[in-house]
């Protein structure tokens, strides 16, 4: 079994766009040495989960108007661009895989092992691990390499990113692993 590398909506909105999370500055570098390593390796699949909206969305009626498809917003961030051959999958909806074809592409893939990081631990990250837990997918989550989003509330953001990441372990058994120990 392969393990794929899941960046999730490290984009342009959500950066210093209209949904811009300060707080994501700080995943760029572990996204990047981790993204670097998979690459090197026969054993891993690097995959990147994109909000690629249309303006019907049903997520647009609770956030403004973001990451529209084929808009320099939707767009992966320069230093975590996608290379050749990464997978790159568009989603509408909070989880990579409602309405998307991820767990094909992972099959096909021969992935059982998804390693999650990016934005936001407690909605894509944690609807994206929910799908890969019901699919019967081993879970890791980065707590170094994922964020909540940091304007969504005056709780403090390391109160609410730990209580994510507790939630992503206690329910869907995902591992807590900095990006630089995951192998």
């Amino acid at each position: 079994m392969r393990s794929a590398l899941i960046v999730i909506d490290m984009l342009n909105d959500f950066m210093d766009g209209v949904l811009g999370n300060p707080a994501a500055k700080q995943l760029v570098d572990p996204i990047v040495s981790l993204a670097e390593r998979a690459r090197g390796s026969h054993e891993w699949v690097v995959v990147y989960t994109n909000d690629a909206h249309q303006l019907n969305d049903i997520e647009l009626r609770v956030f403004p108007p973001h990451a529209l498809a084929g808009t320099p917003g939707a767009a992966v961030v320069d230093e975590l661009r996608p290379c050749a051959d990464d997978i790159v999958v568009e989603k509408r909806f909070y989880s990579g895989f409602t309405g998307t074809d991820l767990g094909s592409r992972l099959h096909s893939q021969d992935v059982g092992r998804l390693v999650l990081v990016g934005q936001h631990t407690d909605c894509c990250v944690r609807h994206t691990a929910y799908d890969a837990f019901a699919g019967g997918y081993e879970l890791i989550a980065c707590p170094d390499a994922t964020t909540v989003f940091e304007p969504g509330s005056d709780e403090p953001v390391s109160l609410r990113q730990a209580r994510a990441l507790e939630y992503l372990s206690g329910y869907y058994g995902a591992r807590l692993e900095n990006s630089d120990v995951v192998g």
